[in-house]
């Protein structure tokens, strides 16, 4: 079994801001894990607020690859390395070498009968007239996801709300505000008929939440990476936003859909702004999201080939065997 590990760079159409970072490309991993002629191909990004890079997640995947061998499993690998990034790029090449090596689909493994997804469009953050301007721009999407910060959130919402009233807004603060903000904020929130407020709090100082009732229901992101802190965002989320790249892969994400699905908690799926070998494990998670968020492609100046075919109306097709799974 040959597997190799290289690094890619994608370039933004524009810089992409939410709190605290303006990202200009973004770095992926990818793992190519080849045997008998079958390919099987996984991307992550990494988690940049963990401190992870393409780099680093290499480093990772070169120090584990000498143990992976034909009868290493998506489930086996969960022993072999931590929740990381890399990880997660190991574990989807495993599932899509699985399906080729089988000659059947993913949908096909996991006994799933996928549907087509619309997902969120991304609106970064800028001065209000100008992520407006965004807003009416992405006319062909129903749904819009807005990042946010403590600096004017609701006069920016205004301002998005004037020219689409007939989204559907999600909007994610990264952690940007503390407890007092959001109460502040969050009847302006529910005026404007935001459908969800995804981490408005700091990773680690949420615990306010436990026994608040919000009118505009909340969504983690950052405060769970993974199974091991599932019980807990569960005692004070409404919504859990599930990211291959920080809970280390589809076998640990289809694992979380479970855990939510046993606490009758809402879900999302989201993205690093990776490329669509990313969004493609993403979108078998997606059919079980009430919130769907796989639009990275479209925020980079170019996509692989084979690429998810994004459509009018926010609608995203199936992948391709040829892209993954």
């Amino acid at each position: 079994m040959k597997i190799s590990v290289d690094i890619a760079s994608y370039p933004m159409k524009v810089p992409f801001a939410i709190t605290g970072h303006v990202f200009h490309d973004t770095e992926t991993v990818r793992v190519s894990i080849e045997h008998k002629g079958v390919l099987g191909r996984g991307e992550s990004v990494g988690t940049y607020y963990l401190n992870e890079t393409a780099q680093s997640m290499a480093a990772d995947l070169e120090a584990v690859i000498g143990r992976i061998d034909g009868d290493t499993s998506p489930q086996s690998l969960q022993e072999l390395m931590p929740l990381c990034g890399a990880r997660n790029a190991l574990d989807c090449a495993l599932w899509d070498y699985r399906a080729k090596s089988r000659g059947k689909r993913i949908w096909e493994l996991l006994d799933i009968t996928p549907r087509e997804l619309i997902t969120v469009f991304t609106i970064g953050m800028e001065e209000p007239s100008v992520m407006a301007q965004r807003a009416a721009e992405a006319a062909q999407f129903p749904q819009l996801k807005i990042k946010l910060d403590a600096q004017s959130p609701i006069e920016r919402l205004e301002a998005i709300r004037a020219v689409r009233p007939d989204a559907t807004l999600v909007i994610d603060v990264n952690q940007g505000w503390d407890f007092e903000a959001l109460k502040e904020y969050l009847p302006a929130c529910e005026k404007l008929g935001i459908a969800m407020i995804e981490q408005p709090l700091p990773r680690g100082e949420d615990s306010a939440l436990e026994g608040f009732t919000s009118p505009v229901p909340l969504g983690a992101d950052e405060s769970c990476l993974g199974l091991e802190e599932f019980e807990l965002a569960a005692r004070r989320y409404d919504v859990l936003n599930i990211k291959l790249d920080k809970c280390g892969g589809l076998t640990e994400g289809l694992a979380l859909v479970r855990a939510a699905k046993a606490h009758d908690m809402q879900l999302m799926v989201g993205n690093m702004t990776g490329t669509s070998l990313s969004m493609a494990p993403s979108y078998v998670i997606a059919q079980f999201c009430q919130f769907v968020d796989i639009d990275g492609p479209l925020l980079l100046a170019h996509d692989v080939e084979n690429g998810l075919d994004y459509r009018a109306g926010g609608i995203v097709g199936l992948p391709d065997a040829a892209l993954w799974g």
